[in-house]
């Protein structure tokens, strides 16, 4: 009887398997413009920049190993831009997650103007770059309104993009751009919290900072890490606004995107391969590190 049983089960495994074969056989044939684009347009660029990584130039073609990455990472312009980029992220990024986390609880609540402070939040997003640096210039620049402000309570003006201040300057301009957009990817995370859960808090005296921290953050987690990455991501971006404000050259917003830039202008491919090698490496592991907290933290929740 067992017999019978355990053939039976094999002949509907066998089956199964049979199907889910035919099943991927005809999917296919609509996968492969898909893969075929991540082939042409993401894999082949990409080890194209490995190879010429690790040549001496685009003529010559001298395999050299890794004196290239070795030139890089010596490079007293490539040190600074990536010791000014890290700084950017490291007080930008936690900055931006944490506001817009704390502006989504906000309007979370039951404030009055609710839609009014959801429109001023989100409307960075449709400003043009070119609009948003004249507006920068108009309020920072050394004969701009900010300086006329404080020179009206007796403060010397201040050269804020080109000093040691343009940090602060550049870290608002972000904090302003982008905001709105984790506000809403926020809004959206706690509107999907199960309501019962909380109904249930509620009954069971729980205060509204330990429903916080007890129930909402824990759903909050995964939203938390993909804002992260994506502000992360867009920290890199603000090299626009940077240059359209500072140049070729800032002092102290030299960032990698200059260096890159100045790179491909001097046509130094070599180094820019492997510069740019260097900073999807650690992208990747970054990136893989924050997943890895989520997947930590949503493993966490199922136990």
């Amino acid at each position: 009887m067992n017999k019978q049983i355990q053939a039976e089960k094999n002949d509907k495994i066998k089956k199964y398997t049979k199907i889910e074969l035919r099943e991927r056989k005809n999917t296919l044939p609509f996968l492969i413009p898909s893969l075929a684009g991540v082939l042409l347009f993401y894999i082949l660029p990409f080890a194209v920049v490995i190879y010429y990584s690790l040549i001496d130039n685009p003529i010559q073609k001298n395999f050299v190993g890794f004196d290239n990455f070795i030139q890089v990472f010596t490079n007293s312009a490539f040190k600074q831009a990536a010791g000014n980029t890290l700084k950017f992220s490291i007080i930008a990024v936690p900055l931006v997650v944490l506001l817009s986390l704390l502006l989504a609880i906000l309007l979370d609540t039951n404030i009055p103007f609710k839609t009014q402070f959801r429109t001023v939040f989100i409307t960075p997003l449709m400003v043009p770059v070119a609009s948003i640096v004249l507006i920068v210039q108009v309020l920072f620049d050394y004969n701009g309104a900010f300086n006329t402000l404080l020179a009206s309570f007796g403060v010397l003006p201040i050269d804020w993009l080109k000093s040691e201040h343009a940090y602060l300057v550049i870290v608002a301009l972000y904090l302003w751009k982008n905001l709105g957009y984790n506000m809403i990817l926020f809004m959206s995370a706690l509107s999907n919290i199960p309501t019962e859960i909380l109904e249930v808090a509620t009954l069971d005296g729980c205060g509204s900072l330990r429903k916080f921290f007890y129930i909402k953050l824990r759903y909050l987690i995964s939203t938390i890490m993909f804002v992260t990455i994506l502000s992360l991501i867009n920290s890199f971006k603000v090299f626009r606004e940077v240059y359209l404000l500072t140049g070729d050259y800032p002092n102290a917003l030299y960032m990698l995107q200059h260096f890159m830039n100045n790179t491909f202008k001097s046509l130094d491919y070599q180094k820019l391969s492997a510069a740019a090698v260097i900073i999807g490496i650690m992208m990747v592991l970054l990136i893989n590190l924050l997943f890895a907290i989520d997947r930590r933290f949503s493993g966490g929740e199922d136990d």
